[in-house]
């Protein structure tokens, strides 16, 4: 499946590179960096990348590509997101992902991507399985193996939970207190015209845990209104043909955080989106022009809209602004033409604005296409699509006490437990 696999960074170095069968000259990467002075973003390179013998196979996360090199016909969403649950497991072990964290980390990450993958294909993906293969580092642990010449981070047996019908879960697991904590997050892909008036929409969802309960729990998660997730895809603990039959989600969860469901929901369905934005941006003949901003709530309930930002890409002929907020502080690139605009909280009943005026290049034509605002912000308790989890319950748990399955020990009621949190990126044209 993958035969080689590089690490690079934005400026074009290969820093890292692993190779499961013969090695591959870095030179291949030649083709991948032809791609990329092509394209207009790193962002906007191709995932896929076609040589005369091979494929090259990449994501950017984090400021990093990550290149993957095959040699025969593989599905590429397969490699795509193999390449992504590895720089999750990066971040799950060392807390973030960038070029120092690895280049810091050698010999781990070369031990993960060693047990990640057989000869080039998955074999252990699940973070709770690897991290009794490798034990994430620790100064005490780092002490004792230079003081001792020991090597105590890889254990020398093969985790119990690996050779069972639940590799995710691994076994003898104990608490003193049982938690399930569940976040709905939502992310909002939508175009607004000029009067704030929706012309398409999409929501991209995700159903976060962190599972912190003894023994082997069985749980089961059941929505108000399962018809919305008409799109998604689950983590491989969730058993799908009960999902198929009966829309509930039953699973023995992994210890610890882990992506239960990925949903989409598309604008045929009634998104109500909680920001509004008008704008009125005009070139006048000469080398000025006016841009006059402003967001506000919509449909949000009284809660309060969180980390508003409104990111605006100007001509090529822009050549200042001079802006003057009512909340929040700016900044301007002269060399993207980026302008940001970071509102910060915005409280129910406020309207936040920018106003100010924009200097053009002297003699340059009046652009004749108005920019585009891309919105981010967070909005907790609050799901634009309509999704609500009514109740999860566990109905055992496996224990030196009760090492039979016993039905309905405890329940947990989402309700008090749930976090949503809607994040938004959309355009007004």
């Amino acid at each position: 499946m993958i035969h080689s696999l590089f690490v690079v960074n934005k400026n074009g170095d290969v820093f890292m590179e692993k190779h499961w069968k013969s090695v591959i000259s870095k030179s291949m990467c030649d083709y991948f960096f032809e791609a990329q002075r092509k394209a207009s973003s790193n962002e906007d390179v191709p995932p896929v990348i076609a040589c005369p013998h091979h494929y090259l196979i990449n994501i950017f996360r984090n400021g990093l590509f990550l290149i993957a090199v095959v040699t025969n016909e593989v599905p590429p969403l397969l490699v795509i997101e193999l390449l992504h649950r590895i720089m999750d497991i990066i971040k799950d072990y060392f807390g973030s992902v960038n070029e120092a964290v690895i280049k810091e980390q050698y010999v781990i990450v070369y031990e993960l991507l060693d047990e990640i993958l057989d000869n080039g294909f998955p074999l252990v993906t699940e973070s709770n399985i690897l991290k009794e293969l490798i034990k994430p580092p620790n100064i005490l642990r780092s002490i004792q193996d230079v003081v001792l010449n020991t090597s105590t981070g890889v254990a020398q047996n093969l985790p119990a939970g690996q050779l069972s019908n639940v590799p995710w879960r691994r076994a003898g697991v104990k608490y003193a207190n049982n938690e399930a904590y569940f976040d709905v997050i939502e992310e909002i892909d939508a175009i607004i015209d000029k009067s704030g008036g929706l012309v398409t929409c999409e929501v991209q969802g995700y159903i976060d845990c962190l599972i912190k309960l003894s023994g082997m729990p069985d749980l089961t998660m059941n929505f108000v209104n399962p018809r919305l997730l008409d799109d998604v895809s689950f983590h491989p603990c969730v058993r799908f043909k009960r999902w198929e039959s009966e829309k509930v989600l039953s699973f023995v969860p992994p210890d610890g955080q882990f992506r239960l469901v990925s949903y989409h929901i598309s604008s045929q369905n009634n998104v109500q989106v909680p920001i509004y934005a008008k704008h009125n941006i005009v070139y006048r003949e000469g080398s000025s022009g006016r841009f006059d901003v402003s967001i506000g709530h919509k449909n949000t309930a009284g809660k309060t809209i969180e980390k508003a930002v409104v990111e605006v890409t100007f001509p090529k002929s822009v050549l200042s602004v001079s802006l003057s907020p009512s909340q929040g502080k700016y900044s301007f690139d002269p060399t993207s033409k980026i302008l940001i605009w970071d509102v910060g909280e915005m409280e129910p009943g406020k309207t936040p604005s920018i106003k100010g005026s924009i200097a053009l290049i002297s003699g340059s034509e009046v652009p004749d296409i108005t920019p585009s605002l891309n919105l981010r912000f967070q909005l907790s308790g609050y799901t634009a699509s309509g999704v609500r989890v009514h109740r999860v319950d566990c109905y055992g748990e496996v224990s030196a006490e009760h090492p039979f399955y016993c039905p309905a020990i405890y329940n947990i009621v989402c309700y008090k437990e749930l976090l949503f949190l809607l994040c938004a990126k959309f355009a007004t044209t």
